[in-house]
């Protein structure tokens, strides 16, 4: 084990590896094949080339009539058969190598490797055990539990219906339990191209959101809970009220300062979030409304006492 839970590793980092004393040997004896065969490959190559210049000489001698025929025919063949014997001793070279790289591979192949930079979360083992996969229909649990920190982001399910009006590249807005009353920015990074049906009742489609950019003052962890809002629409110095006093039917309880009672009445609205609702109609600014609808006799007609 060459990493503990909490350390920080680099690309192709090795994180742990298998007992392979058995291939290292493999590796050292094909490295040693290997140099055998650059050795006489160069051997076979340099009488090859001894026996092409024997040739030319020959072929000199005979075109002045210092050489037989016969003797030319010689030294041709023994330069032909010699630049075979370093050609093959060549291929046998590139054979050697190739050993050696399955080897190296084999041996590689016992090794963990990062993928990529990140934090190790968890180590499922220890040094000396032994490891076995599971049986069929039950996961392997990761040897090395491997997280990239470098892109946070927020995975979330989107109601089918309102998944049809969402485009990657729109603006969000992202909160965190762990950080209370601070707003996030982000964008749309990805769609699901598929609904997923864990329940029968509740169709969803899964979205991730970039926080851009990641925050530097914030500690974020993977696995924190998280809500997000896709921003679809806005409005600049709209009219707005908190959306939590609309009642059904698009209405709020209004103050009647003349009689000091509650007043049943209809708005129109527009673009409409958790916290807020834009007015389009029926309110105007500095209307006093009720904020709270859970209490007791808050209902058209109460006489009430501004707070």
């Amino acid at each position: 084990m060459l990493v503990e839970e909490g350390d920080r590793v680099k690309p192709e980092q090795i994180l742990l590896e298998l007992w392979n004393e058995d291939r290292k040997v493999r590796v050292e004896q094909a490295e040693a094949t290997l140099r055998a065969r650059r050795i006489e490959e160069r051997r076979a190559c340099d009488t090859a080339e001894l026996a092409a210049r024997e040739y030319h000489r020959t072929e000199s001698l005979a075109a002045r009539r210092l050489a037989s025929d016969e003797l030319l025919d010689q030294r041709e063949t023994e330069a032909r058969l010699s630049r075979l014997g370093c050609e093959q001793a060549n291929a046998m070279t590139d054979q050697a190598s190739a050993s050696l790289k399955l080897e190296q591979v084999m041996l590689d192949d016992t090794r963990l490797r990062a993928p990529f930079a990140g934090i190790v979360a968890e180590i499922n083992g220890e040094p000396g055990e032994f490891v076995t996969p599971s049986p069929p229909g039950i996961p392997t649990p990761p040897a090395v539990d491997l997280i990239d920190d470098s892109c946070l982001y927020v995975r979330a399910p989107i109601d089918e219906i309102e998944a049809a009006r969402l485009r990657v590249g729109q603006k969000a807005r992202i909160t965190l339990d762990a950080f209370r009353g601070r707003v996030f920015e982000g964008q749309l990074n990805r769609i699901a191209p598929f609904v997923s049906e864990l329940e029968k009742q509740a169709r969803t489609v899964d979205v991730d959101v970039l926080f851009t950019p990641a925050p530097v003052d914030a500690n974020l962890l993977v696995g924190y809970s998280a809500d997000i809002e896709v921003i679809l629409d806005s409005r600049d110095d709209a009219p707005r009220i908190p959306t939590e006093t609309l009642l059904e039917g698009t209405r709020v309880l209004r103050y009647a300062p003349d009689t000091g009672t509650l007043v049943d009445q209809p708005v129109s609205t527009g673009l409409a979030n958790w916290t807020w609702t834009e007015v389009t109609g029926g309110l105007k600014p500095g209307q006093r409304i009720l904020h709270t609808l859970d209490r007791e006799g808050a209902v058209a007609g109460a006489r009430v006492a501004p707070e």
